[in-house]
């Protein structure tokens, strides 16, 4: 199993997501073709209601805490209840090109 579908798993195993997505974003990085090192989440769940964003960080990053000390270099999260995801208009933040590295 690669690692996209590994970090899918275990937040739709322990989380109840209303919406999910797992984007590999090695490709914006200065890392060899076909790299799992660069991640963003997009997590919605009213499992975070009530929840401050600290909290719902240390959750995912407990629950991909092998990952993240292995394959994983980077891990960006965007987690919402489903009402501040409605607010946002169902979109998550678009993440910037890598300007470091061999880039």
């Amino acid at each position: 199993m690669n690692v996209q579908a590994i970090i899918e798993k275990k937040l739709a195993e322990h989380i109840d997501c209303a919406f999910l997505l797992v984007e590999n974003e090695s490709f914006r990085h200065a890392v060899p073709a076909n790299s799992e090192t660069h991640f963003k989440v997009t997590v919605v769940s009213d499992d975070f209601s009530g929840k401050l964003l600290i909290a719902r960080h240390r959750l995912i990053n407990g629950l991909l805490s092998e990952q993240l000390a292995g394959p994983v270099h980077a891990l960006a999260m965007h987690t919402y209840t489903t009402e501040q995801w409605e607010k946002k208009g169902n979109v998550a933040p678009t993440s910037a090109d890598c300007m470091g590295g061999g880039k």
